[in-house]
């Protein structure tokens, strides 16, 4: 039996260091459903796979969680 894996990608604002990164990718992780998080310190890209589709907004407040802001 196969699974779906759905995709997210947004970018973050604020990181600076590798400290950031960790953060961000704790709090993403967190979330229900999040299978893998990979963060891009040099350009703020973050790309999510999760077992069902999650709402940006659920992203935005995890990143808000960690000290940080999704860029608009």
């Amino acid at each position: 039996m196969s699974t779906q894996s759905f995709t997210s990608a947004f970018q973050v604002v604020g990181m600076t260091c590798g400290h950031c990164v960790a953060a961000v990718t704790s709090e993403v992780s967190k979330l229900d459903g999040v299978t893998n998080v990979e963060v891009d310190l040099a350009t703020g890209a973050v790309t999510v796979e999760s077992e069902q589709p999650v709402d940006q907004s659920v992203f935005a407040a995890a990143i808000d969680e960690a000290g940080f802001a999704v860029a608009t």
